[in-house]
């Protein structure tokens, strides 16, 4: 059973915090999909990823090409990713199912700590995820690193 981990950026962007969660999930040996709410902004992440440093490529797509089944990162508005991920990151509020969170090794939500909406949804996923019985974690950046804020059930 996997674990969903929190992760309320408030002093770096998405934009900087993704490809930094990407790089681990791709070392963990896992295929990912990306979760977005809206198709204009995934293609501008997919950008910022393509203008990434060389030595940090990710290889990814952008759903909706003839190899999406082929891509080790996939961003996509879809509920079930073509690319058969083990690891989900849903980003701008995307839903979140609590079977999802048990079929994948890790699902993280990144959610903005300057957006009271955001916020607000983050919070409604934790109730729901963790009372179906999802092991959850809540990574914070406050202080300047991350660190593990808050805890329930098992994780690993």
């Amino acid at each position: 059973m996997g674990a969903v981990f929190f992760y309320h950026l408030t002093r770096r962007p998405l934009e900087h915090t993704l490809p930094l969660l990407l790089g681990k999930a791709r070392a963990a040996g896992w295929r990912v999909a990306v979760r977005g709410t809206d198709a204009q902004r995934l293609a501008w992440l997919d950008e910022r990823l393509w203008l990434g440093p060389e030595d940090d490529f990710l290889p990814h797509g952008l759903a909706g090409g003839p190899h999406d089944a082929d891509q080790p990162i996939l961003l996509t508005t879809a509920s079930q990713a073509a690319n058969d991920p083990q690891c989900l990151m849903a980003i701008d509020g995307a839903p979140v199912d609590p079977a999802e969170v048990a079929a994948l090794e890790r699902t993280c939500i990144l959610f903005d700590g300057h957006d009271p909406s955001a916020l607000s949804r983050a919070r409604e996923q934790w109730k729901t995820l963790t009372a179906a019985g999802c092991a959850a974690q809540y990574w914070s950046e406050e202080s300047g690193r991350w660190e593990r804020r808050a805890e329930s059930g098992t994780a690993p």
